[in-house]
């Protein structure tokens, strides 16, 4: 299901925080000054899953409030990466907790460009700790140039575009979903 894939993705976007290094590529072209957080994921065919969790998740309000907020945004191919049957478990509504938790791991409140988290890891001697909406920390690098972010499952995710402007905060891809703790 292409369009729960990209609910979930956009979800869990957004809910990391996130700084590209200058080697990652920027989407600075591609600035969405009017829309917001989920009208950006949303136009976006690779957010089709990140979208459908965040409708599944009941999360779509809140994303489209003022914030500002970072998401960290796994791409449908990032989700298809889970094992299988963990998408559509995530989806049930009995599991909306659950999914809920996932998302908000991918979403940090205010508004972090890529610039910023470099500046965060150099200042951090090589490390940044990034606290999560969902109450977690992630952990961020830089890895050859690019962000890496650590989860609490110690898997390595990269930011492969930053800086998709929104009205109400900004986007960061993943390669990889976050998972919490």
């Amino acid at each position: 299901m292409k369009t729960s894939r990209s609910a979930l993705a956009a979800i869990l976007a957004a809910g990391a925080l996130l700084s590209a290094a200058p080697a990652l590529a920027h989407n600075h072209g591609h600035q969405h000054a009017d829309a917001d957080i989920v009208q950006v994921a949303s136009g976006n065919d690779n957010f089709e899953t990140l979208v459908a969790a965040m409708q599944a998740a009941g999360l779509v309000e809140t994303l489209q409030g003022d914030g500002p907020f970072t998401v960290f945004a796994p791409t449908d191919d990032a989700f298809d990466a889970l094992p299988q049957g963990t998408v559509p478990t995530l989806l049930r509504s009995e599991n909306r907790g659950q999914l809920t938790t996932v998302l908000t791991y991918h979403v940090v409140a205010g508004r972090v460009t890529a610039a910023d988290l470099t500046q965060l890891i150099r200042d951090g001697d090589g490390h940044a700790r990034i606290d999560t909406v969902a109450g977690e920390t992630l952990t961020a690098r830089l890895v050859n140039g690019n962000i890496v972010l650590t989860d609490a499952a110690d898997r390595q995710v990269q930011v492969t575009m930053a800086d998709i402007a929104a009205s109400n905060g900004v986007i960061h891809v993943l390669d990889r979903v976050l998972l919490p703790g």
